[in-house]
């Protein structure tokens, strides 16, 4: 079993609260993430959990039992952290047999749980070797292998590719997801990289100041946030986001204006009258096209970026308060200080209160789990 339960979990330290009533429910064998930026409670929150951080507020429960009063080593956890936290001068089997060495494991047992972690990460032709003679990426699987000989429910992850290079941490991102797979176990894994949540997550959960903004699916959170927080967090180039003005609405979805005064139905379900209300229009870089849509926008870009299969521009866009993004064919025909026609087309854009809470979409499921499309 693999099951965490939090109800209501607060952490304050004297005077300020910086997790803020969280809720959350973890099955067995799902592959959780926790993102958001710097500072919004998630290694906090990670810590809590482990034990490692006091609970100010609220029960932690692992497998159905309370455990806030429990010390790490009683709560079927077993934590890798971002620093690989290994002995130097033990090798790779002595680092791996740790936990069973202080639990007084007889050796055969010890030798059978090594070995059987060495061959899951591959390291069996490492392990008469020292921390110093690895890899960034070995060193890491040295930690997590720590981690699976202890058998834990709940395997705890705490930024653990942000000390490798680009290359490593795709390759390892790959490792961890067959890991998962494999050990059929339940993980919680925390990263400000929302690149690692979209690719290793069954679910997200997205924090913000100490509170949960959104929990659902990568692709539930990229076709449905459910607010600008979360809809400028999850996408990578980000968000670009428009002030503009409701004018209509009906069965179709809301009729908007833009800045430059054309219109744009976008489609979303619209419950009362929106004309003359101050909205927020979302769209993603990747959905801007280079041909005639609904509407369409003037853009002269400040840089443009050529990497091969795409060409990003910036630019300075009437009624967005931050750069305008846009992701283009490789061959797209943009050059700095020259206008470029971008086409938008009212299915692919989002729509937002003034608040920035989210009109909801009219899609379809198998825009959001493509399992579904031979439904």
């Amino acid at each position: 079993m693999g099951e965490l339960q939090l109800r209501d979990v607060r952490k304050s330290y004297g005077g300020m609260e910086v997790i803020k009533g969280v809720s959350l429910d973890v099955q067995h064998g799902e592959f959780v993430v926790f993102v958001g930026p710097s500072g919004c409670g998630k290694s906090t929150l990670l810590r809590m959990i482990a034990g490692l951080e006091e609970i100010s507020d609220g029960d932690v429960s692992i497998d159905k039992k309370v455990v806030n009063a429990l010390p790490p080593v009683k709560r079927g956890i077993a934590m890798v952290f971002q620093s690989y936290a290994l002995y130097p001068h033990m090798s790779v089997y002595e680092n791996i047999a740790f936990p069973l060495r202080v639990e007084r494991l007889p050796q055969d047992k010890v030798e059978e749980k090594v070995q059987q972690a060495a061959k899951i990460l591959q390291l069996e032709s490492r392990l008469h070797h020292k921390p110093g003679e690895l890899s960034g990426g070995q060193r890491q699987r040295v930690a997590i292998g720590r981690a699976i000989v202890r058998a834990p429910s709940v395997f705890l992850f705490d930024e653990p590719l942000s000390n490798l290079d680009a290359a490593l941490r795709a390759e390892m991102r790959v490792e961890l997801a067959k890991l998962h797979n494999d050990l059929d176990a339940t993980m919680i894994y925390v990263t400000h990289d929302q690149v690692e949540a979209m690719t290793m997550a069954d679910r997200i959960v997205v924090l913000d100041g100490g509170i949960i903004s959104q929990v659902g699916t990568p692709l539930e959170l990229y076709h449905r946030p459910e607010n600008t927080f979360v809809a400028g967090f999850i996408g990578n180039p980000k968000m670009n986001f428009i002030h503009v003005t409701g004018k209509s609405a009906n069965e179709k979805g809301a009729t908007v204006i833009l800045p430059n005064g054309s219109e744009l139905t976008v489609a979303v379900e619209v419950t009362g009258d929106i004309a003359g209300q101050d909205l927020i229009l979302g769209l993603r870089p990747e959905h801007i096209r280079l041909r005639e849509a609904d509407a369409s926008l003037d853009v002269v870009p400040n840089v443009v970026e050529r990497l091969g299969i795409h060409t990003v521009t910036y630019s300075s866009v009437e009624g967005s308060e931050n750069v305008f993004c846009s992701l283009l064919p490789g061959d797209a025909p943009a050059r700095v200080g020259e206008v470029l026609k971008m086409g938008i087309v009212g299915q692919d854009c989002h729509l937002f209160h003034k608040d920035g809470s989210a009109f909801t979409r009219k899609i379809s499921m198998s825009e959001i789990d493509p399992a579904q499309m031979h439904l």
